[in-house]
């Protein structure tokens, strides 16, 4: 036996309705040395690839109930299957049906009748790119960095696991499983990359107490942008204006809430002193800083976060 002959086969799931299809794709990829997986709706495609992963997906764009669009976007929202290519099969030819395809996530399309020779050469291109793609990303899972992607939309692509299971933390709705991210955080990643400053190659959010650091490093594919997460350690903040300033440990926290735009009444809750003690604060931070009022402090204090992010 040949190192040919236990290599493991490429399986390839083909979504469609159409038993004529079916016979037809099955006979061809078999022929071509390709397993062939078969589902005859989305939900069945959905349910088998909780079981296997397949290196590709053929997938036809008009069913009867849930059409190959829409399972295409759910497959792209399960981690298992978001890097798993996705070719449409359809007799649809206008230009707004093949767009619909590519932008649920598809990443080619072929018109029916298909040419058996054009589809697998299509299937072998796309598998080879895409295991290329998954093999850096799980070389960079292992190296335990915090990592992500998106598209050129602001899309949530993937994600390490530790990059992952921070975005989990941070974000209320919790799931990064979803394969989404808040519209604020991915309109300033665009922006990030899009207009790049001197000095603002990276930004940061504040998640409550949290505040977390997204830095742009470089495109990996012709719509795929990496970013590097990172969370400050609880009281860096205040660490920094402890030293600008020479502050002291409870004057920082009323100045970096005060820079939060918080009143004082929410910064006397929130510190769990008085009113009059912060105000207190306030006078000898003023003291301190060589201002006069709030929204200098204010300006200085925002100035020093900046200059040390």
């Amino acid at each position: 036996m040949t190192g040919d002959d236990v290599k493991r086969r490429d399986r390839v799931l083909v979504v469609d309705d159409s038993p004529e299809t079916l016979n037809f794709l099955i006979d061809a990829l078999e022929r071509a040395g390709i397993t062939a997986l078969v589902a005859t709706s989305g939900p069945a495609a959905l349910d088998l690839v909780k079981r296997i992963t397949p290196d590709l997906i053929l997938m036809d764009a008009v069913m009867q109930g849930m059409s190959g669009f829409e399972t295409t976007r759910a497959l792209r929202e399960t981690v298992a299957t978001a890097h798993v290519p996705v070719i449409f099969m359809t007799g649809l030819s206008e230009t707004e049906h093949v767009l619909q395809g590519l932008e649920a996530g598809g990443v080619d399309y072929v018109t029916k009748p298909i040419v058996v020779d054009e589809l697998l050469a299509r299937i072998r291109v796309h598998i080879a790119n895409a295991r290329v793609a998954y093999g850096a990303r799980t070389a960079l899972d292992a190296t335990g960095r915090s990592l992500l992607a998106i598209d050129e939309a602001g899309r949530l692509l993937w994600s390490t696991p530790q990059a992952e299971r921070l975005l989990a933390e941070i974000f209320s709705s919790g799931e990064s499983r979803q394969m989404s991210l808040p519209q604020s955080v991915s309109e300033k990643l665009t922006q990030l990359r899009r207009e790049p400053r001197p000095g603002a190659s990276a930004f940061s959010f504040d998640f409550g107490m949290r505040r977390v650091s997204f830095s742009y490093l470089s495109p990996v594919g012709p719509d795929e942008f990496l970013y590097r997460l990172s969370e400050e350690q609880a009281g860096a903040r205040e660490a920094i204006l402890r030293e600008s300033f020479g502050l002291t440990a409870r004057e920082a926290e009323v100045l970096l809430w005060l820079a939060a735009g918080k009143p004082n009444r929410d910064i006397s809750e929130i510190l769990g002193i008085s009113p009059r003690t912060v105000n207190k604060h306030l006078e000898q931070i003023f003291v301190k800083l060589g201002v006069e009022n709030r929204a200098t402090a204010v300006a200085m204090a925002t100035h020093a976060l900046a200059s040390r992010s």
